[in-house]
């Protein structure tokens, strides 16, 4: 949140003090909360006690009073003999005498005489609560509650009993409330069916309520906290006898607030003291904070100009630790000097000869306009082998004096060495004309024989020129390396980079991209050219072929894709693929009635890889297929060992080998004697031009014994004609394959091909070593 070191540590040292005092200041209002708490309770509990004396002086001031009257003779008598009159007068004069609220004579039939505002269903629970014994509690009459007495009239049996009752009205209560050291708040409350109401006979406050059944509940008769609308009370409830099943309490209420009232003022010190502390704390923190900040400050900025390579010296103001942290910044500053010195030296200088390197030659170039602006890269002819005859030493101090020589004939001409064997300069020139002349004296200067370490070695140089202007998305150094290889494959002295030449291969990469979506999708399929048994005049075999239908490029040439694919790594995916398929189709093709064997090309890059044979086997094997891979006789140069020891296993494995193009390449009687082949392919250029080249006849005919005298059978490919198709008959081939026989067209057609062909099922071949 805070990005200042000096924000952060005022506001941390300033929390903690707050929270210091926030805890301080909870303690205190919690220790004078419950001081104040207790001394409220104990005064409740003391305002309960001193209600409990009056409540029972003055129930025994009224019993005395209802004592003397039951007692007295003509009172008794004209209870006796039902003078109601002289009964009523008696009760009346003794309640004002006395001055009572209610005085009243309750009958042993039920009947009450001189009580007014009871009705029938409270003078019945009067009658039955003085039949049981009761003689003092709280009587509601008029839905007032009312301190009541009874005394028995004996005559001598019980004839009835006298009642006095005094209303239990706020002056009653005020009474003891005054009585009581803190100004509490009495009240006598009455539960009826509608619920607790107070003595003035309002429904009392739901909380109130709520409390006082709490309270009931526990029979505790402790001061409770009472929380509700009047923001928080400390309030204590005494069940009161009644006379009647009307339930009476007494409820003692002391507000919480004025109980604190005399610690607010130390509360309020305390807050402004905790407030003054805290301003005074982030004062000093934030000048303790400056004083610890600032030096740091300055090694920030310090660090910021070390980053950008600048200078960066921290003054040292102090002795303590930031003293010696600026020192030991100012120590590390230099030597990060030194070593960034040595370590920029070194990546832009070759370590072998000493001068500048590809990235010194970027930087050459970024700093420069490219206006008649060339890169030249010089290529040394036969570096390995002088290299060998010399040894490493020599041969990199020949690359350095020829660096040195171009520095010489060409000042600012930026020489760098980009590979053991490569060096590039930068050269002006206004068109190419110029710039071939130039590189052309160049490269005549700088290919004199060269004396290093009393060997010299005659230099023979090639160059590859191109414009840094030239707007393309191969950077310019890269392009002269093109050039380069360009003037070496032409064998030329200079080349200038040549674009149409080296094409695109962003676009190679994206075509191998788009051809693996295409076996998934369908895009590339399978094609099948029927084999002509030349003897039994039926066709026996199909060669699949591979043919792709692109969306955007159209038909794409299978020379192409495949030898991207082998390129590429690809060429696994694309055979695996392909032997899958055919083996599929073969299996359709045995359905529908023809038995062929399924011939498939197999690349040199993957006929001596062991691992890729296995799978090729099992695969075959776990189809039930019957295959002829076709490999070319150039495959097994590159690894004969290998290949000849797959060749093997293919035909072990039950797998027919085919030679395929035979004669269009370095044909080896070497390599033919030692390849355990089934069939010999001759290529179609020899085919083509039978009829008319006696030549071509002659070389036909000859490989055609040669094949036989090995075991070979022979498949002649390019048959157009019919004529053809006789003369390959009559020098005893075994196969024809070509247009005069079929095109190669897709599996649907293939089939509908075959329905009205006899087909001849080929000779099953049986594994064997060779």
């Amino acid at each position: 949140m805070f990005t200042s070191l000096r924000a952060r540590l005022t506001v941390l040292y300033a929390g903690l003090f707050g929270l210091a005092l926030l805890g301080t200041a909870l303690a205190v209002y919690i220790s004078v909360s419950a001081n104040a708490r207790g001394q409220v309770e104990r005064e409740l509990v003391s305002g309960g006690a001193v209600f409990d004396r009056l409540w029972a002086l003055r129930a025994r001031q009224l019993t005395d009073g209802a004592t003397v009257l039951s007692r007295d003779f003509g009172f008794r008598e004209a209870v006796a003999t039902g003078d109601a009159p002289t009964v009523e007068s008696a009760l009346d004069n003794l309640r004002g005498r006395l001055g009572l609220d209610r005085a009243m004579l309750v009958g042993m039939d039920g009947t009450i005489t001189g009580g007014t505002g009871l009705d029938e269903a409270a003078a019945s629970d009067l009658w039955y609560a003085l039949d049981g014994g009761a003689t003092s509690g709280v009587l509601t009459i008029a839905g007032a509650p009312h301190q009541a007495v009874a005394a028995p009239i004996l005559a001598p049996e019980l004839t009835g009993w006298v009642v006095f009752a005094v209303r239990l009205d706020q002056g009653e209560l005020s009474a003891l409330e005054k009585l009581s050291s803190i100004p509490l708040t009495a009240d006598v409350l009455s539960h009826a069916d509608a619920g607790w109401s107070t003595a003035a006979g309002r429904a009392a406050d739901p909380t109130v309520s709520r409390f006082v059944d709490a309270a009931l509940k526990t029979s505790s008769g402790e001061p409770r906290k009472l929380d509700g609308n009047e923001g928080g009370a400390i309030a204590l409830a005494k069940p009161l006898a009644a006379l009647g099943k009307e339930r009476s309490v007494l409820v003692l209420r002391y507000p919480l607030a004025l109980a604190l009232a005399p610690y607010n003022s130390l509360l309020l010190s305390l807050v402004a003291v905790g407030f003054a502390g805290l301003a005074l704390l982030v004062v000093g923190s934030w000048l303790l904070a400056r004083s610890i900040t600032r030096p740091v400050q300055a090694l920030d900025e310090a660090a910021h100009r070390l980053e950008r390579g600048e200078d960066a010296l921290v003054e040292i103001a102090t002795r303590d630790e930031i003293g010696r942290l600026a020192g030991s910044f100012n120590a590390m500053a230099a030597g990060i000097r030194d070593r960034e010195g040595r370590i920029t030296h070194m990546a832009l200088t070759d370590q072998d000869t000493g001068l500048p390197n590809h990235r010194a030659l970027d930087q050459a170039l970024g700093l420069r306009t490219t206006e008649n602006l060339w890169v030249l890269v010089l290529g040394i002819e036969r570096f390995g082998q002088v290299r060998a005859a010399v040894g490493y030493s020599i041969a990199a101090g020949m690359v350095r004096e020829i660096g040195r020589r171009a520095e010489a004939l060409a000042p600012g001409c930026a020489c760098a060495r980009l590979s053991s064997e490569r060096l590039a300069m930068l050269i002006t020139a206004t068109d190419r004309a110029g710039a071939e002349q130039a590189a052309d004296d160049l490269l005549e200067a700088l290919s004199a024989p060269v004396s290093v370490e009393g060997v010299t070695i005659d230099v023979v140089l090639t160059g590859g020129l191109t414009p840094v202007a030239d707007d393309h998305a191969i950077a310019p150094v890269e392009r002269a390396s093109i050039a380069l290889d360009q003037a070496r494959d032409a064998r030329l002295a200079t080349a200038v980079f040549n674009a149409d030449a080296y094409g695109d291969p962003a676009s190679k990469l994206t075509m191998m991209s788009e051809m693996l979506t295409a076996l998934d999708d369908g895009a590339i399929s399978l094609h099948y050219q029927p084999k002509h048994d030349v003897r039994a005049g039926a066709i026996t075999g199909v060669e699949a072929l591979l043919r792709w239908r692109h969306p955007e490029r159209g038909f794409v040439r299978p020379d192409l894709f495949v030898e991207l694919a082998e390129e590429t790594g690809h060429i696994r995916e694309l055979t695996r693929w392909t032997i899958a398929r055919a083996l599929v189709d073969q299996a359709a093709m045995r359905s529908a009635g023809s038995d062929l064997l399924v011939s498939v090309n197999l690349s040199g890059r993957l006929v001596a890889d062991p691992v890729f044979a296995g799978e090729i086997i099992a695969m075959i094997s776990d189809a039930g297929g019957r295959l002829c891979l076709e490999i070319t006789e150039t495959a097994v140069i590159g690894n004969p060992t290998a290949a000849l020891e797959v060749i093997d296993r293919f035909r072990a494995a039950g797998i027919g080998v085919s030679i395929d193009d035979y004669g269009s390449g370095l044909s080896s009687l070497a390599y033919l004697k030692q390849i355990h082949a089934d069939e010999l392919k001759i290529d179609k250029t020899f085919v083509l031009g039978l009829s008319e080249s006696a030549r071509d006849a002659l070389l036909v005919k000859s490989t055609i014994d040669l094949a036989h005298s090995l075991g070979l059978k022979i498949v002649a490919e390019g048959v157009e004609t019919a004529e053809a198709l006789a003369l390959l008959a009559g020098m005893g081939c075994d196969m024809a394959q070509g247009y005069f026989i079929a095109r190669p067209m897709p599996m649907t057609d293939l089939l509908a091909f075959l329905a009205p062909v006899e087909v001849v099922a080929a000779p099953k071949r049986t594994p064997r070593r060779a």
